[in-house]
């Protein structure tokens, strides 16, 4: 124990009211104290939890229009266990209204999440959970 006396945290204090990836595993994640284990959408400040899509496969241009209403810079598509790429017009409807999209395995997702969060930018995790 001594020699972690003085040991620096890696992680920053997160506020509550922020919202935070806690943890990820197959089919769930964990935001702030809340366990969804549906597709869902999350921002610092605003979580959907009923977001419908449950796959890549699923989404569909209409499903797009929960996350634009949040008005974010960056949105992080978690695919699940692997990284799966959604259908050429997902990918333009985002290119055509300016947001960034990335897409990524879930673990992958949330972790950036947490980060760009943390560096004060408008970021969205789109987390498709079948």
């Amino acid at each position: 124990m001594g020699r972690y006396r003085n040991a620096m945290k890696l992680t920053l204090d997160a506020d509550p009211r922020v919202n935070l990836f806690r943890s990820y595993a197959n089919g769930e994640v964990r935001v702030g104290e809340q366990i969804l284990r549906s597709s869902c959408i999350v921002m610092a400040d605003a979580l959907d939890a009923s977001w419908p899509p449950r796959s890549v496969e699923e989404l569909s241009a209409a499903h797009l229009e929960a996350i634009f209403r949040l008005q974010p810079q960056l949105v992080l598509l978690g695919t699940g266990a692997t990284q799966r790429f959604p259908a050429a017009a997902i990918r333009g409807a985002f290119a055509q209204r300016r947001i960034g999209l990335e897409v990524m395995d879930l673990g992958a997702a949330c972790r950036t999440f947490n980060l760009l969060v943390q560096e004060g930018r408008r970021v969205a995790a789109a987390v498709l959970l079948a």
